[in-house]
C-alpha cells in the first residue's frame, strides 16, 4: 500500500500549514469569518462562525485532500489515488482530482447521504469511481487498504496523515488571519471532531503562533472517539458508534492526528488549553434548525456540532468562556441531504422534551380512545403517533402512542393523568432500544 510521503518532519509544524495555505490561495478562495447574531445573544459572547459549508465542496475536507494530492509526484500519480470516506472527504478528493487529471477509486459507507454520494460523482466526473462498502467509515477505510494493497494506488487519508492535517490546518491559519484584520481576538475556538485531523491542524498552527486560543473539541456523544482516546492515553476503539452524525462517526481517532494533538497540549512554547465536549445528537438536531430557520445557513449535522457545542460550554460553569469574549465555531459543511430533515425534526422535538412516546393497554371497548384523549391528554397536547392492533381474544390492545405537548413542563401532570387513569402505560425513554423504531 502506498501512502504519500511526509513533510518535512514527522508530525506538522505551523510552517507547514502556512505552506499549504500558500499553495491553496489559488485554488480554494478563504471562507468567510461571520458574527452569528443569534448565538451571541444567547451566549452572552460574542459568536462568530467561520463558513466552511461555503467552499467549492461545500466542506473544509478539500483542504487537505487537495494538499496530499498536489504533492504527488508523476509515478504515484500515474497510478492513482484511492480513498476511505463518510463523504466530504471524498468530495474533496474528486474535486482535487479532476482539477489534477489523477483516477481515484473512493469507497463509502452505506450510511453516507445519497446527495453526498451524487455530489461525489458531479466533481470526479470520469475519473472517479465510487465503491460502496460497508456500514460505517472504519468498515470503507477496510476496503480501501485492500484495494490500495491490491492496485499500488495511493491512500489520501480523510485525517491521519500529516500533509492532511496541514491542509486542514489552513482553516485555523485563516481565522487568525481574518480576526486580526478585524480587530478581534478570539478567546477560543470550537472544532468538530471526527478522526481528529481538523482538530490536530489547528492545534499544531496555535501551539506556535497564538498559545493563548483556547480550543474546544467538540465530538458527538454517540461518537466521542478523541476522549475515549485522551483517557487511555492513546487512539482507542469505541464499542459502539451512532452514524447520526455521519461526518464526524468515526470509532477511532488517528494515530498522526492523537500525536498532534498530544505535542500541542505540551508544546514547550505554550501549551493549547484543550478541553472536549460531548454533544447530544439531539441537540445537535436543534440547531441545525436553528442555523436554517434564523441564519439561512443549511448545515450536516457535523457542520452544527461546533456550535451546538457552545450551548454546552456556556451552560458548564467551568466552561472557561468570559461573558462578552470572542469565540469561534468552524461551521464544518453543509452536505445535508433534505430528506433527512424529517428525523432531523423529530430528535430535535425528543431532545428538548416537546415529544413522547408511550405503549397504551387499551380495553377493547367503544370510547377507551375517546376518554383517553378527553381525560388523559392536556389542551394544547396532539397525537402525532397511533398504532393499535386490535385482538379479538384479549381483553386489551396495544397502542404505541406518539404525543407532542404543547409545553415540555405539561409532561408531569401528562403522566400523573395516566398514572390515574385505568390504562397501562409505559413511558419509551429514548434510551430504550424500542426508540429506535420511532426515529
Amino acid at each position: 500500500m502506498t501512502v504519500p510521503p511526509a513533510p518535512t518532519t514527522a508530525l506538522p509544524t505551523a510552517d507547514d500549514v502556512e505552506a499549504a495555505a500558500t499553495l491553496l490561495a489559488p485554488v480554494i478562495p478563504p471562507t468567510p469569518l461571520q458574527r452569528s447574531a443569534r448565538l451571541s445573544a444567547a451566549t452572552g459572547l460574542d459568536v462568530w462562525l467561520k463558513r466552511e459549508d461555503l467552499t467549492t465542496v461545500r466542506s473544509y475536507k478539500v483542504r487537505g485532500a487537495y494538499t496530499v494530492i498536489a504533492g504527488l509526484d508523476a509515478a504515484a500519480r500515474e497510478r492513482g489515488v484511492t480513498c476511505a470516506s463518510a463523504g466530504n472527504h471524498a468530495q474533496g478528493v474528486a474535486y482535487a482530482c479532476a482539477r489534477a487529471g489523477v483516477r481515484a477509486t473512493i469507497f463509502l459507507p452505506r450510511t453516507t447521504p445519497r446527495q453526498k454520494r451524487d455530489r461525489v460523482a458531479t466533481l470526479g466526473g470520469a475519473l472517479v469511481e465510487v465503491v460502496i462498502a460497508g456500514e460505517a467509515y472504519d468498515d470503507a477505510a477496510s476496503a480501501c487498504a485492500e484495494f490500495a494493497e491490491a492496485s499500488g494506488a495511493t491512500v489520501v487519508p480523510a485525517f491521519d496523515h500529516p500533509q492532511t492535517i496541514a491542509g486542514q490546518g489552513t482553516v485555523t491559519a485563516e481565522i487568525v488571519d481574518q480576526a486580526a484584520d478585524a480587530g478581534l481576538e478570539p478567546a477560543a475556538i470550537v472544532v468538530p471532531v471526527g478522526g481528529a485531523g481538523l482538530l490536530a491542524g489547528a492545534l499544531t498552527l496555535l501551539a506556535e503562533r497564538a498559545p493563548g486560543v483556547r480550543v474546544v473539541a467538540a465530538e458527538p456523544a454517540g461518537a466521542a472517539s478523541l476522549a475515549a482516546a485522551l483517557d487511555a492515553g492513546g487512539p482507542t476503539d469505541l464499542e459502539h458508534v451512532d452514524p447520526f452524525v455521519d461526518g464526524a462517526a468515526v470509532r477511532r481517532v488517528g494515530a498522526v492526528t492523537y500525536a498532534a494533538v498530544d505535542a500541542a497540549r505540551s508544546h514547550g512554547g505554550g501549551p493549547v488549553d484543550l478541553a472536549t465536549v460531548a454533544v447530544p445528537e439531539g441537540l445537535i438536531c436543534v440547531e441545525m434548525l436553528d442555523l436554517y430557520q434564523a441564519d439561512g445557513i443549511i448545515a450536516e449535522p457535523a457542520g452544527a456540532l461546533a456550535s451546538a457545542a457552545l450551548r454546552q460550554v456556556v451552560a458548564d460553569p467551568d466552561g472557561g468562556l468570559v461573558p462578552g469574549s470572542t469565540v469561534v465555531c468552524v461551521v464544518s459543511g453543509g452536505n445535508n441531504d433534505v430528506s433527512r430533515y424529517a428525523d432531523v425534526v423529530e430528535r430535535a422535538l425528543v431532545h428538548e422534551g416537546v415529544k413522547h412516546y408511550f405503549l397504551v393497554e387499551f380495553p377493547q371497548e367503544p370510547g377507551a380512545l375517546r376518554r383517553f384523549l378527553d381525560e388523559v391528554l392536556g389542551p394544547d397536547d396532539d397525537i402525532t403517533l397511533f398504532e393499535y392492533t386490535k385482538r379479538n381474544n384479549r381483553e386489551t390492545g396495544p397502542a404505541l402512542v406518539g404525543v407532542e405537548l404543547g409545553d415540555p413542563a405539561e409532561l408531569e401532570g401528562l403522566v400523573e393523568r395516566m398514572r390515574t387513569s385505568n390504562l397501562r402505560v409505559q413511558k419509551v425513554d429514548p434510551d430504550s432500544p424500542l426508540f429506535g423504531f420511532v426515529l
